[in-house]
């Protein structure tokens, strides 16, 4: 079988920023923090900001499922605007209402302020989500100058497919805004088995970048773990943010180290699944860039 080739055309290097941002805050303290690591992101050279999943609806379900659609267009165009000021990459969240219940989103911003990507997080966590929202039906797969990237949302990380199919594509990095909210005594447990998120690269060989988000929601019931990253393809940090504070991490990807070698060797042993990858890797090419509705 044809495996895809590598990019040729890419920047070598690409310097990435991640935003760890409180998840249960008013869309209009939401707005100014994100404007304000926007700046911050441009200021210390990056070229792409990735912040954590629905940050500027927030991921208190209670306050954002009330929002007025309006104000949220309007939250994300401002967004767009400082995009575009800055010239940079922006990734960020909102929770969408639809016909049909919500989607959580990521919107990929590109420097001259237009929202050139979108995709819907496949698989809902928690009773407030599953309630809420429905999943997405297409996987991620995108260029940010000129670099094939790919998306997951928070939970769509237990998931390697949703990852690992468009790595075969071609995909180097991946981006994951994160919301890892849960009771107080199940966020502990995450962070002592260190699972609330897990480095991609050792089944990839691609970059991972992860925005988390800290704080307690409202009630006092529910917290975050914290601990955004960016690591490389061998699994090891390249950056790393704190349990309790929001922060901006950045690093210099080197694109000549995600050589995608692991899902690479997958679409070739054993021999009587190539067939399957290809056909996989060739669906995954051909939604890629429906709008998520």
């Amino acid at each position: 079988m044809t495996i895809p080739p590598l990019p040729t055309e890419s920047p070598r290097v690409l310097q990435v920023s991640c935003v760890q941002t409180h998840w249960a805050t008013p869309i209009d303290a939401n707005l100014e923090t994100t404007l304000r690591f926007i700046k911050e992101a441009a200021r210390v050279g990056s070229r792409v900001v990735l912040f954590p999943e629905a940050n500027l609806t927030s991921y208190f379900f209670p306050y954002a499922l009330k929002l007025d659609p309006v104000v949220v267009e309007r939250t994300l165009r401002e967004t767009q605007d400082a995009a575009l000021k800055h010239s940079i990459w922006v990734i960020v969240g909102t929770l969408r209402k639809t016909a049909d219940r919500f989607l959580n989103l990521a919107h990929v911003i590109a420097p001259t302020g237009e929202i050139v990507y979108e995709y819907a997080k496949v698989h809902m966590a928690g009773k407030d989500e599953k309630t809420s929202c429905r999943g997405g039906d297409k996987l991620a797969l995108f260029e940010i100058d000129g670099i094939l990237c790919t998306l997951v949302i928070c939970r769509d990380g237990r998931h390697p497919e949703l990852y690992r199919l468009p790595a075969m594509a071609g995909a180097q990095i991946l981006f994951q805004p994160s919301c890892s909210s849960d009771s107080i005594e199940a966020v502990a447990w995450k962070r002592v088995a260190g699972r609330a998120q897990q480095p991609v690269g050792p089944n990839s060989k691609m970059f991972h970048c992860v925005a988390n988000t800290i704080g307690e929601s409202p009630d006092g019931k529910q917290t975050s773990s914290g601990s955004s990253f960016i690591r490389e393809p061998s699994g090891l940090p390249l950056a790393e943010a704190g349990r309790h504070h929001e922060e901006l991490i950045t690093a210099v990807l080197d694109l000549e180290r995600a050589d995608l070698s692991y899902v690479r060797a997958s679409m070739i042993h054993p021999p009587f699944l190539a067939s399957h990858w290809e056909a996989m890797v060739a669906a995954v090419k051909a939604r890629a860039h429906l709008k998520p509705e």
